[in-house]
């Protein structure tokens, strides 16, 4: 394999922007076992009280990624994050207003191998979320299992990241005075297996939690699309039937997220490694689907807004597909 090398004059700007996605792989890849290992380290060295220290607060704060969390804004705005956004790019769409008196659950699609989309758009503010939806603050949700790593969670929750469970998200729907952005990969880790460069396969045809959710607290749905996201890692073939994607789906069923055997490029060079290509992500939200509160919502309730949901996001990809180099013959793949 012929190796192809990045130039040597390449802008300062493009290293830097190189530089802040590489942490954030990082961080999403390596940083939360990284933290265990160093918290288990330090109880054997001369520093072991920090993570008894640690451990105590911990402890005490235990609860508090299922009570909103502890999103730092001033880290949200940090320019650093404008890179992360221009490597790609990155760019968030909006086709309707949201009103900043009620509360929202936005579903984001598709999941992706990193959900890079979701993180630059809703934990950042580098493409101007406020600026576009004033008065409601976005949170995204994570799968729990994150946040019982040591320190990790903490630098999670201070992007507005919080537990993809229903304690964690109704705490956020319950809050009086609106303004709450609710943002769930619908798909999941399971999704992210079929996260390949021209693939539209939603996992949506069997999740109604969000729904029932949604109902629940009289939130209005939202759904989005985010085009690019399954472009920026190739993913080794791994269709259904085969032994790989067997493997896969066991583990996921057993560990509770995936892995995805993906790569793209590298640091110097463009032939092998993981970090995303530089391919523009374009995320598309969508209409508000209004929905009226009811506690215990039937069966029937929730498939008539399961059906509306996916129409509208049908009808979102249809209504958009053409500004972002999709073939006029590729249409959702609802799973």
């Amino acid at each position: 394999m012929k190796i192809c090398f990045a130039p040597a004059d390449v802008p300062l700007a493009r290293r830097i922007q190189t530089a802040v996605v590489l942490q954030w792989v990082f961080s999403f890849l390596a940083l939360a076992p990284t933290c265990i290992i160093l918290f288990i380290l330090l109880l054997f060295t001369r520093f072991w009280l920090i993570s008894v220290l640690y451990a105590i607060w911990w402890y005490i704060d235990w609860d508090t990624p299922s009570h909103g969390g502890r999103k730092v804004p001033f880290l949200c705005r940090m320019h650093i994050w404008e890179y992360m956004r221009d490597y790609f790019p990155i760019k968030l769409v909006k086709t309707a207003d949201l009103d900043p008196r009620k509360n929202y659950v936005l579903g984001f699609h598709p999941h992706g191998i990193l959900v890079a989309g979701a993180f630059t758009n809703f934990c950042t503010e580098a493409t101007g979320f406020s600026k576009l939806f004033p008065g409601l603050r976005s949170h995204l949700l994570m799968l729990p299992l994150w946040f019982r790593a040591p320190f990790f969670r903490d630098y999670i929750m201070s992007a507005g990241l919080v537990p993809s469970d229903k304690e964690s998200a109704s705490y956020l729907l319950r809050r009086k005075g609106g303004g709450n952005a609710v943002v769930i990969a619908v798909g999941g880790a399971p999704e992210a297996l079929d996260a390949h460069p021209g693939d539209y396969t939603v996992h949506l045809a069997n999740k109604k939690g969000f729904i029932k959710l949604a109902i629940e607290h009289g939130a209005d749905l939202v759904p989005m699309y985010s085009f690019g996201e399954n472009t920026v890692f190739d993913q080794v073939e791994n269709p259904r039937g085969t032994w790989l994607r067997y493997i896969q789906e066991r583990m996921q069923h057993i560990m509770g997220i995936s892995l995805p055997l993906f790569h793209a490029r590298g640091v110097f060079q463009y032939s092998f490694g993981l970090m995303p290509y530089r391919k523009p992500i374009n995320t598309v939200v969508g209409r508000p689907i209004p929905v009226n509160k009811n506690e215990k919502p039937t069966a029937e309730e929730l498939d008539v807004f399961h059906q509306r949901y996916m129409d509208e996001l049908s009808c979102l990809f249809e209504e958009h597909k053409g500004n972002y180099g999709v073939a006029e013959d590729a249409h959702l793949l609802f799973q």
